[in-house]
């Protein structure tokens, strides 16, 4: 199964997409879409859809798994980053492509077995179960692999 993972920003959104068989994962593609600060809300939201559109055609997923918001005191960044996560819901639901959300401790679970993890375990896990030999960068892209991984677990453990 193909999996596309997406850690929501408006700044930049880490994308990851797997290939989840046997159990045994692969990094497809990874990296982050960027937009540059001070462009408009409505131009920033365009880019995120139109990249992810084109990497969903690209790699025909056969699921979307996005990290659920969370939110902090700054309440501009965080709509902002709801609206660019909103964008993601509506990308995956143009191509028709089944959506699940997962919380950072889901993921930290899925991956670790601990939920309160630290942020280097997981990246340490990302690296380790995809045989990568370089951490992804940004941070975001990273997270986004992880989420792919948190879903193709997720899968497998409901098929059991």
């Amino acid at each position: 199964m193909i999996i596309l993972g997406v850690d929501p920003g408006i700044a930049t959104v880490g994308y990851g997409v797997i290939s989840a068989e046997g159990g045994k994962f692969r990094a497809l593609e990874y990296g982050a879409i960027i937009t540059p600060a001070h462009t408009l809300l409505e131009a920033r939201l365009e880019k995120i859809y139109d990249d992810l559109i084109a990497i969903m055609k690209r790699h025909k997923p056969h699921f979307v798994a996005v990290e659920e918001l969370f939110f902090n005191k700054n309440v501009k960044t965080a709509v902002d980053v709801a609206q660019g996560r909103g964008v993601i819901l509506l990308a995956a639901r143009k191509c028709g492509i089944d959506l699940y959300e997962y919380t950072p401790l889901q993921v930290k679970q899925s991956l670790v077995g601990y939920g309160r993890a630290e942020k280097t375990q997981i990246m340490y896990m990302t690296k380790l179960m995809l045989g990568l030999s370089e951490t992804p960068k940004p941070d975001d892209t990273a997270d986004a692999l992880a989420i792919a991984i948190c879903h193709a677990n997720s899968m497998m453990h409901s098929v059991r």
